[in-house]
């Protein structure tokens, strides 16, 4: 295989996510697996639920895994490059315990991990590296000897990333009303993690205020806000906001939401917005339900236009991105120099997560960090 397209040392990619229910009677057990050891009600669980049987009791996540998985395969095939792509999940299957343990009968000795979560945080690193662990400690303990693996960096501000997420934008401000279309506000929304999460989040030294959750978010909106001032000459006031707080009410979470800010922007005058959901890989059950659902019902309440961009998805830009990075963490493992990818002022991510990087809520061993147990 030509150098450029050489992926060893890996024999193999894993595509891991969080997973979703594909039925009624998914549901209560998906969000059982979810919230295990936290000792949530059954009560809330059927609440939380109602988000699900809306949509018939099917979270999208899995099909849309199962598009980008299909569509890794196809690309990969087509740029030459000889490695099987496999998926698992966190929460619902297929496993990620399963599917390692596939992996390892099928001979996969050293595998790269591709997370469907963009950027620095426990819930969406860690929490991934965590539950690798905790799978490879399950098949040592069943006499196998599992692959190693590497989970590969944060790709927020990758091009393959950045550049589909713009041009959605383009798209939904196109889309309003000539009339409000220009004094249009954006509004960057992504996941609420606890205050004390996101001050931790990245690197030790990335710790502080709102640590490289909130500072990645910012960097991603402001790339794309300037894209949107670039190709309309308009400049369109924006903001950070959040989503999907679940968290006890005595426990300071991100703020403001994204219906509180709906109401503050119509309060103000704003006369249309745009809520551009840049902290979603897909258009999951949070982009369905608190989005396109809930906030969408706000904004009808108060009269206020709104569109919602499209998420990244299966689009061939991130596709592409996927293999720039699988090849890029390939030559850096057999020594070759490699250009990194990473739009905004922040360059790219680190490659081997570091001690002390997005620190569990408890110690628990992690996987592909410089504290793993797996070498």
């Amino acid at each position: 295989m030509p150098e450029q397209r050489a992926t060893s040392p890996y024999d193999a990619l894993l595509l891991l996510s969080f997973g979703g229910p594909e039925g009624p009677d998914d549901v209560v057990p998906f969000l059982r697996n979810v919230t295990r050891g936290r000792g949530i009600p059954e009560e809330r669980l059927k609440e939380v639920g109602q988000h699900y049987f809306l949509f018939g009791g099917v979270s999208p996540i899995n099909e849309q895994n199962r598009v980008l998985l299909e569509a890794l395969r196809k690309d990969f095939a087509e740029n030459g490059l000889e490695l099987p792509v496999y998926w698992g999940n966190r929460n619902w299957a297929p496993y990620l315990t399963d599917t390692l343990r596939e992996m390892t009968r099928d001979g996969r000795r050293r595998v790269a991990v591709l997370a469907t979560s963009a950027y620095a945080s426990y819930s969406g690193c860690r929490q991934y590296r965590e539950n690798l662990a905790d799978a490879l400690a399950t098949l040592v303990d069943e006499g196998l000897e599992p692959p190693r693996v590497d989970k590969l960096r944060h790709y927020f501000n990758h091009p393959g990333f950045v550049r589909p997420v713009a041009e959605s934008v383009l798209a939904s401000l196109a889309d309003l009303p000539e009339e409000v279309r220009e004094g249009a506000h954006l509004a960057f929304t992504t996941h609420s993690v606890p205050v004390a999460a996101a001050d931790t989040s990245g690197r030790v030294e990335d710790h502080g205020d709102g640590g490289a959750y909130v500072a990645q978010h910012l960097d991603v909106a402001r790339l794309i806000a300037d894209t949107v001032r670039e190709e309309t000459g308009v400049e369109h006031p924006w903001r950070l906001v959040y989503q999907s707080r679940s968290g006890a009410p005595h426990i300071p979470w991100l703020e403001p939401d994204i219906c509180d800010h709906l109401e503050a922007l119509h309060g103000a005058g704003a006369p249309a917005v745009v809520m551009v959901p840049i902290g979603f890989v897909s258009d999951h059950m949070e982009v369905l339900y608190d989005l396109d659902t809930e906030a969408a019902a706000k904004a009808a309440e108060l009269g206020l236009p709104v569109r919602r961009s499209a998420t990244v998805g299966a689009d061939e830009r991130f596709v592409g991105a996927v293999r720039d990075l699988l090849l890029e963490r390939a030559a850096t493992e057999r020594g070759r120099p490699v250009e990194r990818c990473a739009l905004g002022a922040l360059g790219p991510s680190h490659d081997v997560c570091p001690v002390g990087c997005c620190p569990a809520r408890a110690p628990r061993p992690a996987a592909a960090g410089a504290d793993s147990p797996y070498a």
